[in-house]
């Protein structure tokens, strides 16, 4: 899929507002000399009655999550005149959150919400999907995925699978972790039995930490009852909501591993090429609202949510300059070392790591430079 046709029918999905007149978001690119005639409006009753189920990687409890998989949903129902509808199912209900793919894939559901690099196990550019260690914030994140060559590539990664996929969430800057015990060298992580997904997972395994995948519904009792030592999941919004201030005390930051992770809406390609157009640019539409809205709602909430959790007696603590340097030097030297032997990988990655270069040199120049100096120049 072209970036520029999926933006222009997001746009026009969005801007018509009702099912009724949608389908002129078919139209033509381009100024009105040389377009050609708008297509006739599509009337809802003309339009097929559609059931479909999502299964989530998410509980119902963590709402901001879960909550963007109901969205779609919702907007669904709301722009076809309840013509489409989606029942959108927790973790556990049809499938276990770790094997969403594997139900879209075989059409056990026919769409999933879920984060890519739960699947690096089958491909492991999905990691550069959601996020890497050291990467993108969401913004940047966004600005590759939409303009910088990002979409396509995930969607050809997916596409293997016999999934379509579309960005429909992203956590922003995510935080640390919870530890039972401060940590505050490469020493300390020897061993540690720690709850974290992902090639930041991988880039933990070389520091010597001992890692593990768990869902998020499952990440509370095992640190409450000792199975893993230290854990991290998004930020104090949803870590509140788990509990895990409960089962461990010090909170660190920043989350390097996940600097703005993206969390996708993956459609079974059957499923997908039997709609009408028409609710496909609704899907589409419905998707970057939800990828849009998440982030804003995060923002909203964390700094709330993380000053209850210090009132709590929670320890917040920054990682070391001796953890911070190694780790990103571990993640590059496990980037490369990954891109020499895998094709797959190095296809999406060497254009991510140029465009990683031109934005982190745009953002020096402009916004990280004005957020340093009103972090160090408090006006009130």
């Amino acid at each position: 899929m072209e970036r520029r046709d999926f933006l222009r029918g997001v746009g026009a999905s969005v801007l018509s507002g009702t099912a009724m007149y949608l389908g002129a978001c078919s139209a033509p690119s381009g100024g009105e000399e040389g377009m050609g005639p708008n297509p006739a409006p599509m009337q809802a009753s003309s339009l097929p009655v559609i059931e479909w189920r999502m299964a989530t990687s998410w509980p119902n409890a963590l709402d901001v999550l879960q909550g963007a998989a109901v969205a779609i949903g919702e907007r669904l129902s709301a722009m076809t005149e309840g013509r489409f509808t989606i029942s959108v199912f927790e973790a556990g209900e049809i499938v276990p959150a770790l094997e969403v793919l594997d139900a879209v894939q075989n059409r056990t559901v026919e769409c999933g919400h879920t984060a890519a690099y739960y699947f690096i196990g089958k491909n492991e550019a999905f990691g550069i999907a959601t996020s890497l260690p050291f990467g993108l914030t969401a913004q940047q994140q966004n600005a590759w995925l939409y303009y910088g060559g990002g979409l396509e590539a995930v969607q050809k990664l997916y596409r293997d699978f016999g999934v379509v996929s579309f960005p429909a969430g992203n956590t922003g800057v995510q935080m640390g972790g919870w530890f039972k015990r401060e940590i505050n060298t490469l020493g300390d992580l020897k061993a540690l039995r720690f709850r974290i997904p992902g090639l930041g997972g991988r880039v933990m395994q070389r520091l010597g930490v001992d890692t593990q995948t768990l869902a998020g519904g499952d990440t509370y009792l095992a640190l409450d009852r000792g199975a893993i030592d230290a854990a991290e999941w998004v930020g104090p919004y949803d870590d509140e909501k788990l509990g895990l201030n409960k089962a461990a005390r010090f909170y660190y930051y920043p989350g390097w591993w996940e600097p703005g992770s993206t969390l996708d809406v993956i459609i079974n390609q059957q499923a997908w090429d039997e709609l009408p157009r028409l609710y496909q640019e609704i899907f589409k539409a419905a998707a970057y609202e939800a990828n849009i809205a998440m982030l804003s709602e995060y923002e909203s909430r964390n700094q709330e949510a993380l000053d209850r959790l210090v009132v709590g007696g929670t320890v917040l603590r920054p990682y070391s300059e001796e953890i911070m340097v190694a780790a990103q030097q571990a993640a590059f030297d496990l980037y490369e070392e990954t891109a020499s032997a895998d094709p797959a990988f190095r296809e999406v990655f060497e254009p991510w790591k140029e465009f990683r270069r031109k934005i982190h040199r745009w953002n020096g120049t402009n916004e990280s430079t004005l957020m340093r100096f009103v972090t160090e120049h408090p006006a009130a």
